[in-house]
């Protein structure tokens, strides 16, 4: 495709309108789309928990900690004191948000295994070797499975399965939408024990010690409902790819890209085969350096009090971990295919990567303010808690009390990001409730977590929901927040239709949920 006909056709998609969803997905479009940018939709949320913050405090609105038994009230920002606190805090909120360096030094590293050219060959051999029928649901997989790394499956997914749908023939914005699902709906699920089962076992084991008689949670105790779940999503995530994302985004601007793709010669040159030769032995080596840093029984990344992995520096550190396995063969690769002919050329791939992150950088100024406030306000803290007394007044038992309980949860997720947090408010009130009902401490946890997990994809408070946003801009500026989120619906309606029919299966056929748990004590 030439120059000029290139510049006609982004001019004609530019000037046409995206195709509109249809059904339930359009209103849901629509209404999203009304919506200001989100910097702006942050601006006003954080001036809403301001005013709100007043209003409640001025009424002396209060929760009882469960548990703990500590009185939580609202905190007045409509102060003096709340103004004084903004001020002094607003640049420290900003520079100390662990999202923002998460993403910025992950995708530092990806930057030169893609400028170098690396990623899209790797890519490209992955895709013309994996039959179709397995690709979705191991881009999907992979993505839940990025939660061992903490967020960084989230970073690292989405923009990696963009290119794999590229060279399969399909819009790039299939692979974004389809990885950022992948890596948050299915944010819980691992094939592994990782980060998240040793945080929430740590607090159900801490309500538990208070029972009679103590009981402990392990890291394992969910283990195989995840696996299962896994396997799940990866299917699941396949359909709605195949059913719902391709046929939506076949339409978009910048399938002039795909087509690029397409026109690409699938044989290596002699340079990129000894760029890829190179490349894999610098990966070899590194791994070896990283096993023999972690797996050695008193090794340095190992926990120092435990000698364990789960937790330890090594995965509390993935992230530094993983910007050298992408930068190191990026370098090498591009030294080999003439990409990398000095070493500032790596500053400049790095940079590039930065310049496409401007957008988010700047949002996350707001976004990073709107976290603080609500938790300064102790709004969240409230909004939970009162959750927890409604569901508990219900009197619900069995599977409707399961089914309500993780829809609650879910619901509280789009606008309640900490995960750890919510599970300190729920589990010292339904962990001894439903243990007078025979239920499982790690049962009760793993309803939790499904809640907790399946909501991230569609929340526009989520923090990384800018970052997907960004993405789908490099490719087709139209499309807003209603759009993208009419996306990403019907794999949180699906997966979580999904999720209860397992756990559903679980609970009648009463399997272990993971290694010495069950449903029932």
């Amino acid at each position: 495709m030439s120059k000029a006909t290139k510049e006609k056709h982004a001019a004609s998609e530019e000037n046409n309108e995206v195709e509109s969803a249809k059904g339930f997905l359009r209103w849901i479009e629509i209404i999203g789309n009304k919506l200001p940018h989100p910097f702006w939709l942050f601006v006003w949320i954080c001036v809403f928990i301001v005013v709100i913050s007043g209003i409640t405090a001025y009424f002396n609105v209060e929760a009882i900690q469960p548990g703990t038994g500590e009185n939580i009230t609202a905190r007045n920002l409509l102060s003096g004191e709340g103004l004084r606190w903004f001020v002094e805090n607003l640049v420290t909120n900003f520079a100390h948000f662990a999202p923002l360096g998460l993403v910025l030094v992950m995708l530092m590293g990806v930057s030169v295994a893609e400028q170098s050219g690396l990623l899209t060959v790797v890519m490209r051999r992955i895709t013309y070797a994996t039959p179709k029928k397995v690709i979705f649901p191991v881009i999907f997989m992979i993505g839940a499975m990025g939660n061992i790394g903490s967020d960084a499956g989230v970073v690292v997914v989405p923009p990696i399965a963009a290119i794999i749908f590229m060279q399969m023939g399909y819009h790039p914005i299939a692979g974004l939408v389809a990885g950022y699902a992948g890596a948050t709906a299915g944010f819980t699920a691992n094939v592994v024990i990782a980060g998240t089962d040793v945080l929430l076992a740590g607090i159900s084991t801490q309500i538990t010690q208070a029972m009679n008689p103590p009981m402990e949670v392990s890291a394992t105790a969910n283990w195989y409902f995840m696996i299962a779940s896994t396997l799940m999503l990866g299917l699941g995530g396949a359909f709605i790819v195949r059913r719902f994302t391709i046929p939506r985004t076949k339409h978009f601007a910048g399938m002039d890209k795909v087509a690029d793709f397409a026109q690409q010669d699938k044989a290596l040159s002699p340079e990129e085969r000894k760029g890829l030769k190179n490349a894999g032995i610098s990966v070899l080596i590194y791994l070896v350096f990283i096993a023999l840093l972690v797996v050695p029984p008193g090794a340095p990344l190992r926990n120092p009090e435990t000698g364990g992995i789960v937790p330890s520096p090594f995965l509390r550190g993935l992230v530094p971990v993983l910007f050298f396995l992408f930068a190191i063969p990026g370098y090498f690769y591009g030294k080999a295919t003439g990409a990398i002919k000095k070493k500032d050329d790596i500053l400049k791939f790095m940079e590039q990567g930065m310049k496409n992150l401007s957008g988010y950088i700047v949002l996350m100024l707001v976004v990073a303010q709107f976290v603080e406030l609500f938790s300064r306000s102790n709004l969240d803290s409230i909004l939970a808690i009162q959750g927890a007394n409604f569901l508990e007044a219900t009197g619900l038992t069995g599977i409707l009390l399961f089914v309500l309980f993780i829809i609650l949860i879910a619901f509280l997720n789009i606008f309640l990001g900490s995960g750890s947090a919510k599970w300190a408010i729920f589990a010292p009130v339904f962990i001894p409730m439903l243990a007078q009902l025979g239920y499982s401490p790690a049962f009760v946890q793993l309803m939790y977590r499904v809640g907790d997990s399946i909501t991230n994809c569609v929340s526009p408070l989520y923090v990384y929901f800018p970052l997907i946003l960004g993405w789908i801009h490099q490719y087709d500026k139209r499309l807003k927040i209603g759009t993208i989120i009419s996306l990403l619906v019907p794999y949180a309606i699906v997966l979580l239709i999904m999720w209860i029919l397992l756990i559903f299966i679980w609970y009648i056929f009463n399997i272990p949920i993971g290694v010495g748990e069950f449903i029932y004590m």
